[in-house]
């Protein structure tokens, strides 16, 4: 139970770094995933998870009002389901753990920010208070803090419940179980390419090859 609250408590941190304080990028699933490996003594399979999230997840750039998914706690989740079952089917139970939460927690995002509003003081009625404005800034923090907390701990009990049932009936090796995921993540990657170089079709077909390479060298 330790190791759930350490876990918990970095998707809370990880959640403020997307959008509310700060914004250093810890919470991009690379960097996530590394953060959880090493908490759970497993930097190498934290890389992998967070590699494969992060090419997947490129095309996320948390900006203004949108709803995105949301990347630090799912990403914590999915490290912590590969580390904690091994194997193929760890891996691929982690990262469709990790994209199936981060929507789910961009859900609850937005309903924070319905109360973030409410507890923002109206200027209709007047001249507000310097006091009354930091409050509700920094409760709308403590929110957001306690929202990371609930969702990541929420994720890794599920996980701890669900993977026994769910990894035994995984059929592929790891080899293949990588490829499948890099297949499905290089989608992402296709549509970040066709954005950056519109109109250079094959700038974007030797981009996406170049990238397959280097990744099908570096993953073990």
């Amino acid at each position: 139970m330790t190791e759930v609250v350490l876990l918990a408590l970095l998707g809370s941190a990880l959640t403020l770094d997307a959008v509310t304080v700060g914004q250093f990028m810890f919470s991009r699933p690379l960097i996530a995933g590394g953060l959880a490996g090493l908490l759970l003594g497993d930097a190498a399979t934290g890389l992998l998870v967070g590699a494969i999230l992060e090419v997947f997840l490129l095309v996320v750039v948390p900006s203004g009002g949108g709803r995105f998914p949301e990347t630090g706690p799912a990403v914590v989740v999915g490290v912590a389901s590969a580390v904690w079952v091994g194997a193929a089917g760890g891996l691929a139970l982690g990262v469709a753990m990790a994209l199936t939460l981060g929507q789910l927690s961009a859900l609850t995002q937005g309903a924070q920010r319905h109360l973030n509003e409410r507890w923002m003081p109206d200027p209709a009625t007047g001249r507000i208070p310097v006091a009354s404005v930091w409050r509700a800034h920094l409760w709308a923090i403590v929110l957001d803090g306690v929202r990371g907390f609930v969702v990541t701990a929420l994720g890794l009990l599920l996980v701890r419940g669900l993977s026994p049932s769910l990894v035994s009936v995984w059929p592929l090796p790891l080899d293949q179980t990588q490829a499948l995921l890099l297949v499905g993540a290089f989608v992402s990657l296709g549509i970040v390419a066709k954005a950056l170089l519109r109109g250079r079709r094959w700038m974007a077909l030797v981009s996406g090859v170049v990238a397959g390479l280097v990744l099908a060298r570096w993953l073990p």
